[in-house]
């Protein structure tokens, strides 16, 4: 089969191309990713020596760049992992979210309409489904649990999940959907959680956590993730929505502790940020359906995924110092130094 990856060269994206390639070496493989600040051609180098996979820098919002690639690959699944992603940037600027995560999907799914594809696949988050309470653990997102989300990144993503269920049910799209927990692993941007703790812990440098860092997330490693990802795409039904979870919560202060244990750094360099507005308190997916239905179950304990994480930041230095440019440390100051200044 012919499957585009969009957003190929991102964290997951990324992920998802090398298990693809590895899965399924009969199947060709087309990335087409925008390479944002958070896409990295050399995340794929590796990916660039197998005759089975191409990338195309393009946007998923570009319809010309789009359907031109349709045409030249004829492609038979669609997996759209192409966001913008990261909460802290949605609310500084909401509508390259927009565009991105909603009108992009509206692209990719109107070309899927036009050349005709066996399955369209969208990759989703447990954010649309805004948060759960602290004080109660045994409650859990289901693929039933009403949309509420809390950011614009959330919003949008939301909104493009709406979108793709409207596809299937009014023009036939074979679509499926689906929403996962916070993922950690190889190429994670260093802005994220993980990363930027690893970062930042080997320079001795302060270890920004927002608020008390009581904010609780279910972790996935991203392999199990993909895996997931492969099995709904290729067995899933058509029109419905698979939840994705690790059954590994963790306080964002626990997940920091964790690290730079592991690291045998201090817990004197981390630092108590003012929080982010509407920062949601714990995420927890209940993974039932995909369980019964394909069989699929989280195999990383978070113990074992995070150690093997640190080793990968640790063995591939050159891949994210590279990427910790003067924009990123801009950025850094912004977002956790400049507005507890204010």
């Amino acid at each position: 089969m012919n499957i585009i990856v969009t957003g190929g060269a991102g964290f997951i994206g990324s992920n998802f191309v090398y298990l693809e390639l590895e899965k399924h070496p009969e199947d060709r493989i087309i990335c087409l990713d925008k390479l944002t600040y958070a896409g990295n051609l050399a995340t794929l180098e590796e990916a660039m020596k197998n005759p089975n996979f191409r990338f195309v820098k393009g946007d998923i919002a570009d319809k010309e760049c789009v359907e031109k690639l349709f045409e030249e690959e004829h492609p038979d699944i669609i997996v759209n992992f192409a966001a913008e992603s990261h909460v802290d940037r949605s609310i500084e600027d909401p509508g390259i979210f927009l565009k991105t995560n909603i009108m992009g999907t509206q692209v990719l799914m109107d070309a899927c309409r036009k050349y005709g594809i066996k399955r369209y696949h969208q990759v989703s988050t447990d954010e649309v489904y805004g948060d759960l309470p602290l004080d109660k653990p045994d409650l859990f997102f289901t693929e039933d649990t009403p949309i509420h989300t809390s950011s614009p990144y959330s919003a949008s993503k939301a909104g493009a999940d709406l979108l793709v269920m409207a596809y299937h049910r009014t023009f036939g799209l074979p679509v499926t959907i689906t929403r996962c927990s916070n993922n950690y692993g190889p190429y994670h941007f260093p802005e994220k959680l993980i990363p930027l703790i690893i970062s930042r812990a080997l320079a001795d440098e302060t270890l920004p956590v927002y608020g008390k860092g009581e904010n609780v997330r279910d972790w996935l490693y991203v392999k199990d993730h993909c895996s997931a990802i492969d099995l709904v795409m290729r067995y899933g039904r058509e029109g419905e929505i698979y939840n994705v979870g690790g059954h590994n919560e963790k306080s964002n202060l626990e997940v920091v502790k964790t690290v730079i244990k592991q690291l045998g750094k201090p817990e004197s360099l981390i630092t108590f940020v003012t929080d982010r507005p509407g920062h949601d308190m714990r995420y927890a997916i209940d993974p039932t359906k995909i369980h019964n239905e394909l069989g699929w179950l989280p195999e990383t304990k978070f113990e074992d995924g995070i150690r093997m994480t640190i080793d990968w930041y640790l063995n591939n230095r050159e891949w994210w110092e590279n990427i910790i440019s003067g924009d990123y440390r801009n950025y850094f100051e912004k977002m956790y130094v400049e507005k507890d200044r204010a």
